[in-house]
């Protein structure tokens, strides 16, 4: 599997193949990177969803490498769940359909 269009001057492809296959490895588990990779695969695509996880792999590695102190501290499968309010996506989805002229009536689920 290639890592994006690496070619000659575009970084180094060995890396760039080890950092696909973890990429692949970690969007099969239950962690941060796992849920980053099905989040992006859902809206860009597979192949850009491993190429995005791997960036993410090389950063969270060099900061851990140029920084003695730094220890790793897995975010969590739900961590993007923890960041949205439900109220501003139901007050988004309103403003969505009401932009497209529809009259939005709420009624809360039993």
């Amino acid at each position: 599997m290639t890592f994006g269009r690496l070619g000659p001057g575009h970084g180094n492809r060995y890396l760039a193949r080890v950092l696909g296959e973890a990429a692949v490895g970690a969007s099969r588990t239950d962690t941060f990177l796992g849920e980053r990779y099905r989040r992006i695969a859902r809206r860009r695509g597979k192949k850009r969803a491993i190429v995005a996880v791997g960036r993410s792999i090389l950063m969270i590695v060099w900061a851990l490498l140029s920084d003695e102190d730094a220890h790793f501290v897995d975010l969590g499968s739900g961590y993007y769940d923890s960041r949205t309010n439900p109220q501003r996506r139901v007050r988004n989805h309103v403003r969505e359909l009401q932009a497209l002229g529809y009259t939005v009536t709420l009624n809360p689920a039993a």
